[in-house]
């Protein structure tokens, strides 16, 4: 399998570049850097393909302007996999740490569940796991019945997943990492590890997206955010039959 290595990373942000470089020179894991998109730069009028009021209804407040790069970002990473003559791309973002195995890891996880499209290598959560298959490291694959599980900093997606999934994703309604655990609206296999194979960097707690003062600032309050309690529920029973379904 050729397997693509991709990490995001802003131009403003060359000290971590160089960190997370210099792990993958030392593990000998060649790299492409993806230009990351910085919303901080642009103005909403800036923004396109973005589907406001859905957002609004599903996430109970606005877009932050981190929220906004970080989703181009990763469009961009699906859209050079499938300009590239790569299987799969191994996609993550610039506070991931890299370790020795990495590559080898992702590809095995990918050699057992032939049939998955995508698959998280890194969540904050994985409640309610179900497995279906284990991989030559004993890394347990599976998909989570709790959700959403949190973080698209690190996984792995073939072409096949990338072709599927980027026309659903497009045009903004959710964060990036919400958007790509919704399979059952992209009509992907979303899978995900039982356990981490990767960690964070120590500079992951400077968000680059935003702070939760920022989060709080544009979140709704009060009847506002009814539609986004109702939605969420209906979500939460589409991921459990999802989930169910593997």
């Amino acid at each position: 399998m050729k397997l693509g290595v991709y990490i995001i990373n802003l131009d403003r942000s060359a000290d971590r570049w160089a960190a997370v470089r210099a792990r993958a020179d030392e593990y000998c894991i060649d790299v492409i850097r993806v230009a990351a998109t910085d919303g901080h730069e642009l103005s909403q009028e800036d923004f396109r393909d973005v589907d406001w009021k859905g957002f609004a209804r599903h996430g109970g407040r606005t877009i932050l302007p981190g929220e906004y790069g970080c989703y181009r970002s990763h469009i961009k990473c699906l859209s050079t996999l499938l300009e590239s003559d790569f299987d799969a791309a191994l996609v993550m973002e610039d506070d991931i740490e890299i370790t020795v195995d990495l590559t080898k890891r992702a590809i095995a996880i990918l050699e057992a569940t032939p049939d998955a499209d995508v698959v998280k290598l890194f969540n904050h959560r994985s409640r309610g796991f179900l497995s279906v298959a284990t991989s030559a490291f004993g890394d347990e694959i599976g998909r989570c019945l709790h959700g959403p599980q949190g973080s698209a900093a690190c996984y792995v997606i073939t072409r096949r997943g990338a072709g599927r999934a980027l026309p659903f994703l497009r045009a903004m309604r959710f964060p990036f990492d919400v958007a790509l655990e919704r399979g059952w609206h992209h009509g992907s296999n979303v899978l995900t590890v039982r356990h981490n194979i990767v960690s964070l960097m120590s500079h992951s707690s400077n968000s680059q997206i935003g702070s939760r003062a920022d989060y709080s600032q544009v979140k709704f309050v009060g009847p506002k955010r009814l539609p986004t309690h109702l939605l969420r529920a209906a979500e939460y029973f589409r991921r459990i039959r999802y989930a169910l379904a593997i």
